[in-house]
């Protein structure tokens, strides 16, 4: 899979770590591989087996077919990278970086989407997904990243405090959940080129 960046040419040192076999928490193991054209099902899968809140803060509705061609179309294109963790055929979670257009008085900004399903949670997938889309943005000249979560998702708010992100704004009110309650969003941020050794697979 080719990979363009708003700010670099393809990266093929980004391209050329995966598909690798990493350890988790109890002795278990995952691949990790970058998206591809064929994973449509296996994202369906995922997404639809997740609790609703976890699907608040996404963009796209990924339980959704088009929404899930459109994701797949973007990396493709090099508009987004996105790093799955697989347990055999499923997917046990997914980090994403979306990339702004290389005119964009953005681009040296990317937005992190991390996700893990149900079954995989304690046992360290997030943390890992998120060193891998780290070192991808790095790698990619990105110099700012943000996380986007409910004030109620504690995990995944320890996940990004635990690679240095920290609070940046808290808009009142900001997403809807399916019963038509309201939430606060936080976001994180963290500059790409203060990354630490804090940061690890």
């Amino acid at each position: 899979m080719a990979i363009a960046t708003a700010l670099n040419s393809p990266s093929k040192e980004v391209v050329g770590r995966y598909p690798k076999r990493v350890s988790l928490r109890g002795g278990r193991t995952v691949e990790l591989r970058l998206l591809g054209v064929d994973d449509r099902d296996r994202v369906l899968a995922f997404a639809r087996a997740l609790p609703p809140d976890d699907l608040l803060f996404l963009r796209r509705n990924i339980t959704d077919r088009s929404a899930v061609d459109g994701w797949i179309a973007d990396a493709k294109a090099g508009r987004n990278i996105t790093v799955l963790a697989m347990d055999g055929e499923s997917i046990a979670g997914y980090a994403s970086v979306n990339l702004n257009p290389a005119t964009s008085w953005m681009r040296h900004h990317g937005e992190i989407r991390l996700l893990t399903a149900l079954e995989a949670r304690g046992l360290g997938v997030g943390r890992v997904l998120a060193s891998e889309i780290f070192r991808a943005s790095e790698t990619l000249g990105l110099r700012k990243l943000t996380a986007q979560m409910t004030l109620d998702q504690a995990g995944a708010r320890a996940t990004f405090e635990h690679l240095g992100f920290r609070p940046e704004a808290l808009l009142a009110d900001w997403v809807m959940d399916t019963r038509g309650q309201t939430r606060d969003l936080l976001v994180m941020a963290y500059d790409v080129n203060g990354l630490t050794d804090t940061v690890h697979a």
